[in-house]
């Protein structure tokens, strides 16, 4: 009798713990951009590792629907390239808070076999794209490149078919340099290119480019990088042609100064070593959360990555943010309650 009552008594408090350490667990579920996919995604495994308790789910499924998924509210956090716009932020009766949690560069990957370092200049980067550059031995192409032996090859053009925060990127650059592109394609998260063809997320344009020769297509430096893509040399604002590379990032970044509300591309910069296309990206997270659980897991999590978190980045080919941009971030993510 007195054993069976031990017995019952230990059961009971097994129970009971398995029950508090259930209560006590956290499921944080994100989704957004595909650009910073691959570091959040490695964030939310060292996460775990040392706060077993919570579990952070993120769904690379493209700024354009990130942005859709946190407006409407079945997220718990949404990632964009592109921000948010006034009009999208003005839809959160929350309220929005945007954190700067990464940062890296879209490259111009492309699939020539034999052909290394080619160099583009920006009339060409923009001709590209707006289908007037349509062969790889184009006069505009081969002038800057006199030791490459490029063939007559037609130039296959990819590019994202979702709605992404890459494209904006992309397109505000090109826009930027080219009066052409701006007036004919523009910048947006969608806009639609002469030729062509799409593919889903920086995944699915990295696909495109692998499978065929002669393709080119913007992608983010970690996908071409660990997908052995050969990437483009590209003119900048100084006349200089700069290779993609964590270093020539940290130049570009190193001259940014975040305004107040934390949301700025530096769509041309003029630094001598400067990669033209640089771009933050951002968390979204609401203002106000009812669950105190939730809140402080997301808001412990964050604050990780943007400390810990960011050793990671030059491995997956991101930039760390600079201590400048942390503490502003980390000051944000004290405005949530």
């Amino acid at each position: 009798m007195k054993l069976n009552s031990i017995l019952s008594a230990g059961l009971a408090l097994v129970g009971t713990s398995l029950f508090v350490q259930k209560a006590s667990a956290q499921q944080i579920s994100g989704a957004g951009a595909t650009f910073p996919a691959p570091l959040y995604q490695r964030w939310s495994v060292e996460f775990n590792k040392i706060q077993p308790a919570v579990k952070v789910n993120y769904q690379s499924v493209g700024s354009g629907a990130g942005v859709k998924n946190f407006i409407q509210g079945v997220v718990d956090f949404g990632a964009s390239d592109a921000a948010m716009s006034d009009q999208d932020i003005s839809k959160v009766p929350q309220g929005v808070v945007m954190v700067p949690a990464t940062a890296g560069e879209i490259v111009f990957a492309y699939n020539l076999p034999g052909v290394k370092d080619i160099k583009l200049t920006r009339e060409v980067m923009a001709g590209i794209y707006l289908g007037t550059v349509t062969h790889w031995n184009d006069p505009a192409i081969v002038k800057e490149n006199p030791t490459l032996t490029l063939p007559n090859l037609s130039i296959q053009v990819a590019y994202r078919s979702d709605g992404s925060g890459t494209t904006y990127v992309f397109t505000q650059h090109l826009s930027a340099i080219s009066p052409k592109f701006n007036d004919e394609i523009g910048t947006d998260k969608s806009v639609t290119f002469p030729a062509g063809v799409g593919g889903k997320g920086n995944e699915g344009v990295t696909a495109l480019i692998k499978q065929s020769p002669g393709t080119i297509g913007y992608v983010e430096y970690g996908y071409a990088k660990d997908n052995g893509l050969s990437m483009a040399m590209l003119q900048n604002k100084s006349g200089n042609f700069v290779a993609p590379n964590i270093a020539a990032g940290r130049e570009t970044l190193a001259n940014v100064t975040l305004p107040e509300n934390l949301r700025i591309w530096p769509v041309d910069p003029e630094g001598a070593q400067d990669y033209p296309i640089v771009s933050f990206t951002w968390l979204l997270c609401y203002k106000k959360y009812a669950d105190a659980g939730k809140l402080k897991a997301l808001k412990d999590f964050i604050n990780w990555s943007l400390v810990e978190g960011q050793k990671f980045s030059e491995e997956l080919g991101y930039i760390p943010l600079p201590e400048s941009v942390v503490e502003k971030s980390k000051a944000a993510l004290e405005t949530i309650q």
